[in-house]
Formats: structure tokens, sequence, C-alpha cells
């Protein structure tokens, strides 16, 4: 059974079995989900009576069963996901969800790959921001179980009655309250994964020297959206003291290393890309690149532009340096008039 064949028999079973065992009318139907950084084949099923629906993905569903799983295990093991994601989904407030000024406290931002995620981003309001885009989420439930949120499209602009400015404005504002961002040393963040104990026998905890930090939010969801925050790089550089590279670790979290001379952009690249195909799951990274903020200029930008503006402005001081040897170098030489001139002579004689 290919592929295509096998959603359409997957829908149909699950929708059959779903109606048998809790005598009610479901809808079951395939879909394509649109995610950033992924997209997916799914079920899409809900009850007909209801307004709520869940995505149940088949993709590995149906590798089990290229593997030699049963297709009515699949189909009971489907049914059984869809029934437990719709009895224990948030409680959402639909009429809400409609109203802006209901929704525009639990703004959120996230950044995103704009590349891998081009398709998507011409459907929803965006900045970019270097090779990255900002995008917005309303955060309808968080605790320690997981993150409910809605990706703000540009349908949702339009019946909000708001422009993709305002939004974005709203967010600036209101984001940086509702999830702060959290910065700790990499030493106290690791001590803090371990436990009390097993840090301190291997002797981690907060330095006075820390070269490296992570740096998310509360919840260690999205927390790469920081990054947009108006105060979040002078609030970096004041913890850091001074100027550092960014490294994306993830959509949920960056590394941030002081600019001390003891890393340089290449290896920092090369830690980047190396991590990212060995640790990042494919849906959470974020980009491979390795960006830097000067907390002098006051400027975000990738580290090869740094680079290359560090060394036009050595090139610049260097040739105006020459240009001020060179004018004094003149302004010592002797005048024309202050040259001694021979006597005139006359018939070979001096007059």
């Amino acid at each position: 059974m290919d592929f295509d064949t096998f959603k359409e028999d997957l829908a149909k079973a699950v929708k059959d079995r779903l109606e048998l065992i809790f005598d009610r009318k479901y809808s079951v139907e395939t879909h394509t989900v649109e995610k950033m950084n992924q997209s997916y084949e799914a079920l899409v099923v809900k009850p007909e009576d209801g307004v709520i629906g869940v995505n149940i993905g088949i993709d590995a569903a149906f590798k089990e069963y290229s593997d030699g799983r049963s297709f009515d295990m699949i189909v009971r093991q489907i049914a059984s996901a869809a029934e437990h994601a719709l009895d224990n989904h948030p409680a959402f407030d639909l009429e809400a969800l409609t109203d802006y000024s209901q929704m525009k406290g639990k703004l959120a931002m996230e950044v995103v790959s704009a590349e891998r995620n081009a398709e998507l981003l011409e459907t929803v309001p965006h900045k970019n921001m270097e090779d990255m885009a900002i995008v917005y989420r309303i955060v309808l439930d968080s605790s320690s179980e997981g993150r409910s949120s809605i990706l703000v499209t540009n349908k949702m602009l339009d019946n909000y009655g708001i422009t993709a400015e305002q939004l974005h404005a709203d967010a600036m504002s209101i984001a940086p309250e509702v999830r702060p961002a959290v910065i700790q040393g990499l030493s106290e963040v690791m001590a803090e994964m371990m436990g009390a104990e097993q840090a301190e026998m291997l002797g981690l905890g907060p330095k006075a020297d820390e070269p490296i930090f992570v740096a998310t939010v509360e919840d260690k969801t999205q927390g790469a959206g920081i990054l947009a925050y108006q105060d979040f790089m002078d609030q970096a550089a004041e913890k850091l003291g001074g100027s550092f590279y960014i490294l994306p670790s993830s959509i949920h979290e960056i590394l941030l290393v002081k600019d001390n001379g003891q890393f340089d952009r290449a290896s920092l690249e090369k830690m980047v890309r190396e991590v990212n195909a060995t640790q990042v799951a494919p849906e959470d990274k974020l980009t491979d690149s390795v960006y830097h903020y000067d907390s002098q200029a006051k400027v975000f930008e990738l580290a090869e532009k740094f680079e290359a503006r560090e060394v036009a402005g050595k090139e610049k001081d260097s040739l105006i340096s020459d240009l001020k040897a060179k004018k004094e170098e003149v302004s010592k030489a002797p005048k024309k008039e202050d040259v001694a001139k021979p006597p005139k002579t006359k018939g070979g004689e001096a007059i």
C-alpha cells in the first residue's frame, strides 16, 4: 500500500472506529499541516457537532505500517490519540479569539529562519531580522505540561482590523512583560539541570568570569524570540560586560558568548553547524549563522558583517593616518619662497 492509499484508508477506518465506539458523528480528513520549520501529513479529526478539531500526524504511522505493524493496530492507536486530544484540549473561548482587544495581552514573538519558512511567511505578518524573521503568536495556555498558542496569520489581521505595524508595536510592548528574558551563565544552567548535589561535586555554579550565557524565557518555549525585544541587546551587554556573539542554539534558546578575543567567528560558526546537525531536532532548528552585537555602536548584525565592518573601519583609520602623516610631511617641507635663490650674474660676475 502506498502512502496516498494508506492515508485515505486510515481516515475512513479511524472515522468508522470513533463513530462505533462513541456513538457520534465525526469528520476525519487528510491535510498537510504547515508549521514553522516543518510540514507534515495529518488526519484532522473533529466531532461534527463540535467546533474544535485536532491534528494527528500520520507520517510515523505509515513508517510503522511499512515496518510490519498491522493496519488495525495503527487505526486503534490513531483513534485513541484523537479522542484523548479532543477530551484534553485547553478550554478556548472562541468568541474571545476573534476579539483583538482581549487577545492583545497574550502576544508573544518568535524568531525563525526566513529561508526555511519562506513559503509560510507569505501567509503571516512578519519582520525580517538579518536572515531570520520575527513572527507573532497568541499564547492561550502555558504550563509545565506544555504550551498552546496560535500563529497570527494575515487572515487574522484582516479579521481583527489591524495593521502589521500595529501588531508589531503591541507585541514589542507586551511580549517582554508577559514573557521576560532570562539570562543565566552556562555553568549555572548546567548546575540546575544536574541538581544541587551533583553540581557541587563537579564544581558547577555561577562564575564571576563566565564567558558563555544562556538566554531564553521562563517556560523555555520558543525563547529565541527575545532577540526581537527592544531592550534585550543592551540588557545582555550589561550582563556580559560589553559586546558579544549570539549563537542560535535553537528556536527555544540562544547562547551569548563574550567578544573578548577568546573565540573567533569561524570556530563559532563551525560549532553551530555541528550542533545543529547532530543535537537539534529539525523542527527546533533556528539557523546556522552566528550573530554579533556591538555594544558601542549598538548594532546587531551577522557576525560576518561585523567582521567586514571592522576591517573597513581599520582600513579607513589606516588611510586617515596615512593622509595625516602625508599632510604633516608636506607642512614641514620648505616652501618655494623660503628656498635660497642664487645671486643674479652679468657677464659671469655677480652683481
